[in-house]
């Protein structure tokens, strides 16, 4: 039984489906050729955005991957200009510049998705430490996968973060894959969290499928930042239920690089079924409060693709604006 009070089981619950939503709208779209550019669906993973977000306040700081768009809801973010910005309107929270990978809002701490894998991790660390600086009680968090976590800047970062007892939570969201290959492949371990006994801070291996078994290993992480104990690892092993991109069965050509039953297991390991018999089961809320969220949620994407459509593209004399290289 989860000790999670039944407000908070709702509030995640309401995040889990927001992002399957807006995740199905988007890649609906774009297999009928309505998007621009290469999307990257976080359908499978929500648990790990949502039950890490509801641990955090509005002011804390998260940093997202190529995979972002889940972080970016789940942290607040508004449906109506993060579809505009994919679609590449002006309305979009990077008036259309930005796209898919690189949605950012500052008003609610979301710093940044980022299209270079790792390339979030120091920005949360810089975060931390500005945090520190200040002497303030707010948390950083970055998100990334199972591939930046062999990254240099995921091992500078443990390390600094952990020298300087930063308040940054390091969430792994280990989806067996790097784009195309096996992490088995590419690391001697199983279990990603290990690697936080090398810098002297907590590490824990979650059900990354389990929204609220994140939230409750989150939740701790956040209060041990916020009392100034340091940095933590979490490792949320889940699964990919797509490919690593939209249409990338183009550029195969045929090939399969994940066995039958890998899928079939992230199938029947879907986070938003998982939560919801939980919170069935535990009596934290009856079908009909989980109903009303989904209707809530359908017609809130679909009035977010509208707003996208009839949004106004950028004018083509901005075009150097907001952008720096």
């Amino acid at each position: 039984m989860s000790d999670v009070n039944p407000d908070v089981a709702l509030d995640i619950y309401r995040r889990v489906l927001n992002i399957r939503r807006f995740e199905e709208e988007v890649g609906r779209l774009f297999t009928e050729g309505e998007l621009p550019g290469v999307v990257h669906l976080y359908i499978g993973e929500e648990a790990v955005a949502a039950g890490v977000c509801a641990a955090l306040r509005t002011d804390d700081y998260v940093t997202s991957t190529h995979r972002g768009h889940g972080h970016v809801m789940a942290k607040g973010g508004d449906p109506k200009r993060m579809m505009a910005e994919i679609f590449g309107k002006e309305t979009g929270y990077c008036r259309g510049k930005g796209g898919s990978q690189h949605i950012a809002d500052f008003s609610i701490g979301m710093l940044g998705a980022c299209g270079i894998v790792g390339g979030g991790i120091p920005i949360a660390t810089g975060a931390g430490l500005s945090i520190k600086l200040r002497k303030t009680d707010q948390v950083s968090v970055c998100f990334f996968g199972d591939g930046a976590a062999n990254e240099g800047s995921f091992h500078e970062s443990l390390n600094l973060a952990s020298t300087m007892a930063l308040p940054v939570i390091f969430v792994c969201e280990h989806n067996q894959y790097g784009e195309f290959t096996p992490a088995q492949d590419t690391m001697n371990i199983e279990d990603i969290a290990l690697r936080a006994d090398g810098y002297g801070m907590p590490g824990h291996k979650v059900d990354g499928n389990d929204a609220l078994e994140v939230y409750t290993v989150a939740s701790q992480a956040v209060a041990r930042a916020r009392d100034g104990e340091g940095p933590t690892l979490i490792e949320a092993k889940t699964h990919r239920r797509g490919g690593h991109a939209e249409g990338e069965e183009a550029f195969l050509a045929g090939q399969r690089y994940r066995l039958p039953e890998e899928e079939q297991l992230a199938r029947e390991r879907d986070p938003l079924r998982i939560l919801h018999e939980r919170i069935l089961l535990e009596g934290l809320a009856d079908g009909h409060a989980l109903e009303s969220i989904d209707q809530d949620s359908t017609l809130q994407m679909a009035e977010a693709v509208t707003f996208a459509r009839e949004s106004p593209w950028p004018d083509p004399e901005t075009v150097l604006e907001d952008t720096w290289a």
